[in-house]
């Protein structure tokens, strides 16, 4: 039951992330300019405990949107937007920061990211070690 529950809050935000920005869209006519030359990013992040999303019990969920504009219900949109769209949009490029230092202290924390990303289809996972080396990684991006 709780990875029903789990699934269905995660398709529910995936599809208010990706089709929101679609509702209210009109038929372009022939010649017509088009409303953006830019493919479509948007997002649902989220985050919990545990040492992969499959087993971890999810603590928070945003989504963000980074093309057209960044937007959605992430804290720190455009900050977010920066970071994966200077790490081609993949969690495992984000670097962690250089003046970040973390205990040792093992609880692990799950991130996930699924949606699309510049047109295609995207999921990726990673577990860090705890909360602290979450957030030195992609400080914009894990902020919510």
């Amino acid at each position: 039951m709780r990875n029903t529950a789990r699934w269905a809050a995660t398709l529910g935000l995936t599809a208010a992330a990706v089709c929101g920005p679609l509702t209210g869209a009109a038929v372009a006519s022939p010649g017509a300019t088009p409303a953006s030359l830019y493919a479509p990013s948007a997002l649902v992040l989220t985050v919990g405990r545990g040492y992969s999303a499959a087993l971890a019990t999810p603590e928070r969920a945003v989504t963000l949107t980074c093309a057209p504009a960044p937007s959605g219900s992430h804290p720190a949109a455009a900050l977010a937007c920066a970071e994966l769209g200077l790490a081609g949009g993949d969690l495992a490029a984000l670097a962690p920061r250089e003046d970040a230092v973390c205990t040792r202290e093992y609880d692990p924390v799950v991130v996930t990211a699924e949606g699309v990303w510049q047109g295609r289809r995207v999921f990726a996972e990673r577990t860090f070690a705890n909360a602290c080396v979450k957030n030195a990684h992609g400080a914009g991006v894990f902020a919510f």
